[in-house]
């Protein structure tokens, strides 16, 4: 079967899916809501109808709207996008067509990596609402920048292919299509487990949470492309292909399939660790929320000297996420070596008299120690620079941000979103299906 045939097939199994309709039917309405209530609390933030305006310089599309619509996408890529590839797999299976498929000319692998082609372009279907809701933001008079647009939907795409990925693996582990959901969302939970752990513990497993499918997203939320997050999720994405490249094969025995699936998990872990020592990032946020002035980044990536950094503060410590948030991000982005201990572990901080160390944030660079108590970006960059022997620079002439209010209604948004676009799905699914 030639690939564009391959593709035809694959593309009408996905149009005659009720899953793939139920997605469409449903994204419009929850990307329609999160629109529409982000619309009228960015207008009531900007003043409308004469009420208190909030500071210009928290108001961002990014925050205010993109968000928030596009959050809609993050639940279809947990609770429905995973069923899509699910049913693509699991009927064929159920049915025989998978043996059929096996005999045809051409590699399993070449049919497995285009049943994943076609996944993507289903879910580039699904974004359409969403690119609805942009233009109508543009209509409104709105503001958008477009690295920051673009990074968003990227983080998106990455993690409908990760989803896409767990529920391919899963269909092709298990006998039936609804063990195999079971496993999905078995996964899913228990990646809502390990964030909740990590925010209580800390330290590595704080680490290892930032690259849950939720944990991840937030970075892409914040403009912020971190090239250890893309190559660590392109990585478990392909891995659940591979696993089902494997398990797909009918053909072979259990003994290939164990011994194929260890070398898919050694490979992966191997790629992953040496990924999470990747550094390259770049903020495209346009007001720059992950990044130290110009003159401060030039100045700090000219210190090569390792910088330590051990924090005195429990993880439930809303100063542990604001120092995360505005130094030590911005810190990892800018100085060639930074190393960071959590050495307050999972102590709440209310009763700390044991603990005489407790709040403190000590620096450590070529053989001295400074300890601070503040997190405040000017007192840190203050200490590193004393460490580090160089002056401050001077950060007089920058640009800041000055934000984009912007008052008005979400005009025929519900008409759209609840009306028009169920609609045009339903007529697209009786065409499809005649």
């Amino acid at each position: 079967m030639r690939l564009p045939e391959l593709m035809g097939k694959e593309w009408r199994e996905l149009l005659a899916s009720r899953s793939f309709w139920l997605l469409l039917l449903l994204i419009g309405p929850l990307v329609g809501h999160g629109f529409i209530t982000a619309v009228n609390l960015y207008a009531e933030a900007s003043g409308i109808a004469g009420g208190p305006a909030a500071l210009s310089q928290g108001l961002t599309p990014l925050d205010g709207i993109l968000t928030p619509t596009f959050g809609a996408y993050d639940l279809a890529a947990m609770f429905l996008f995973p069923f899509i590839a699910i049913r693509l797999i699991s009927a064929e299976k159920q049915s025989g067509g998978l043996k059929l498929l096996l005999q045809l000319p051409g590699s399993l692998a070449g049919k497995i990596f285009i049943k994943g082609l076609v996944f993507l372009a289903g879910w580039v279907l699904a974004l359409i609402p969403g690119l609805i809701a942009l233009c109508l933001w543009r209509s409104y008079g709105g503001h958008l920048y477009g690295p920051e647009t673009l990074t968003l939907l990227t983080g998106h795409l990455l993690r409908a292919l990760l989803s896409g990925g767990i529920a391919v693996a899963a269909a092709a582990l298990t006998e039936s299509a609804a063990s195999a959901a079971i496993v999905t969302l078995g996964i899913t939970v228990g990646t809502w487990a390990l964030d909740f752990m990590a925010s209580a513990r800390g330290g590595l497993l704080q680490e290892l949470a930032s690259y849950t499918p939720t944990a991840a997203l937030r970075f892409f939320e914040q403009g912020l492309l971190r090239l250890n997050t893309v190559v660590v999720i392109l990585m478990l994405s392909i891995a659940g292909f591979a696993l089902a490249v494997v398990w797909l094969n009918l053909g072979r025995d259990w003994r290939f399939r164990i011994l194929g699936t260890a070398g898919i998990v050694a490979v992966v872990g191997l790629a992953v660790v040496g990924g999470n020592r990747l550094r390259g990032s770049w903020d495209f946020s346009e007001n720059r929320r992950s990044s130290f002035s110009a003159a401060d980044e030039n100045a700090l990536r000219q210190i090569q000297q390792p910088l330590h950094v051990t924090v005195f503060l429990a993880a439930e410590d809303p100063r542990l996420n604001d120092l995360e948030q505005n130094v030590l991000r911005k810190l990892r982005r800018s100085l060639a070596h930074v190393d960071v201990d959590y050495a307050a572990g999972g102590r709440t901080g209310l009763f700390t008299g044991a603990d005489d160390h407790y709040g403190e944030i000590w620096y450590e660079m070529n053989g001295q120690k400074l300890v601070e108590r503040s997190i405040i970006e000017e007192v840190v960059l203050e200490q590193i620079y004393q460490l580090a022997g160089q002056k401050q620079p001077e950060r007089a002439g920058e640009n800041e941000f000055t934000g984009y209010p912007l008052a008005a209604r979400p005009k025929f948004a519900g008409m759209i979103f609840y009306g028009l676009w169920p609609l045009f799905t339903i007529v697209a699914w009786w065409v499809s299906r005649r």
